[in-house]
């Protein structure tokens, strides 16, 4: 078969720079409504590399079906099988593209519920003792979120998706090593006047092994630090649900007020469980060809001049302890188009209207991303 050259590029880039599989390793590939072409891609790109292929292709048609008749009795073997074949792979790559990111809309909270609970191992799995990459694949559905042409929004897919990530680097090491030794943050903008604690946390720079597209640091708040009120501008999906205008409130870093587009909905989320009202992440993004919301997570949480505060599930490594079957990523932009906001770190001003303001940061701009000095 001959395969779209970009396909290959972007296939060695997960096997090589993202994941660096080596002989003899087990990469299991997830495929969700994506062409055989690139799945055939990443096969000869990780056996490029001497490492052994395991793939799983599903439709999301198919998976909704399941979910709409989930009953534990069904889906707990199931899972116990996908842990099993989980706990075996070294690696693990998802290529999630969707015709309609509103295909789970109509499936019952409680069922999806369930099916996370059951399922939730699985991840754990995967993400703490495994190397992983996740990345979109581009659709029509997600061109018309993000209001292009199906052959504009590819071009911009590819172009993200194989961004010279070594170039991150130098700035993502000094502001991962400044959040490191930063005890308290604030966070300024419309309708957002919050303050928490990440002392003793941590923090861990993204760029290009994990999520493709990339670009940020992440840290958690000191769990009960939490204190104020944050007003989300970027639009967000999530279990199938679509939110406007998230806006929380916080006291001893417990959720006490929830309200958006879809309040009711919003709060059964944020009442799955406990963790669910705490938050497992903070994280600054600067991919610099990232500038406008589109629904989809995984590019939205990159925007260039945002950041996420997230409800729920933390990391294990750079959290606070925090379990929940949730992981929200909400995201708030603050250039100057999206009403500005400033980050203070233990007082000192580190970004202000999308841009960082200490010079060991500029490397993160940009101007400077993109070829700039």
């Amino acid at each position: 078969m001959i395969i779209d050259s970009r396909y290959t590029q972007l296939a060695e880039g997960l096997a090589g720079f993202s994941l660096e599989l080596k002989k003899g390793e087990r990469v299991l590939i997830d495929a969700f409504d994506v062409p055989e072409a690139m799945v055939i891609a990443l096969i000869r790109a990780t056996r490029a590399r001497g490492a052994h292929p395991y793939v799983n292709l599903h439709r999301a048609r198919v998976l909704r079906e399941l979910m709409l008749g989930a009953e534990e009795a069904q889906y707990a073997p199931h899972a116990e099988v996908e842990l099993h074949r989980m706990e075996k792979m070294d690696a693990y790559i998802a290529l999630r593209g969707s015709d309609n990111i509103f295909e789970n809309a109509d499936i019952p909270s409680a069922r999806v519920q369930l099916v996370s609970r059951l399922m939730k191992p699985v991840i754990d799995h995967r993400v703490n003792k495994t190397r992983w990459v996740v990345l979109r694949w581009p659709t029509s559905a997600m061109a018309q979120q993000a209001a292009m042409s199906s052959e504009a929004f590819e071009d911009f897919f590819f172009r993200v998706c194989t961004l010279d990530y070594a170039r991150l680097i130098p700035g993502m090491k000094a502001l991962k090593a400044l959040m490191d030794k930063t005890d308290q943050v604030h966070l300024k903008g419309p309708g957002t006047d919050l303050r928490f604690s990440i002392k003793g946390i941590g923090a861990r720079a993204c760029g290009g092994t994990h999520n493709i597209p990339d670009g940020e640091v992440f840290s958690c708040p000191v769990k009960d630090s939490v204190e104020g009120v944050i007003q989300y501008n970027a639009p967000t999906v999530y279990l199938g649900a679509s939110f406007d205008n998230i806006r929380l409130v916080f006291k001893k870093g417990r959720i006490v007020e929830a309200t958006a587009n879809n309040t009711k909905r919003l709060n059964e989320i944020l009442d799955s469980d406990a963790g669910a009202r705490y938050i497992g992440e903070f994280a600054i993004g600067f991919n610099p060809h990232i500038l406008e919301p589109m629904r989809d997570i995984l590019f939205d949480e990159k925007i260039a001049g945002s950041f996420h505060f997230t409800p729920g599930q933390a990391y294990d490594g750079v959290g606070n302890g925090n379990k929940s079957q949730v992981h929200w990523d909400m995201v708030s932009i603050q250039r100057p188009e999206w009403g500005g906001g400033e980050i203070w770190f233990d007082g000192k001003l580190i970004r202000k209207d999308g841009l960082f303001v200490p010079k060991a940061l500029h490397k993160l701009n940009p101007g400077y991303l993109l070829g700039g000095k």
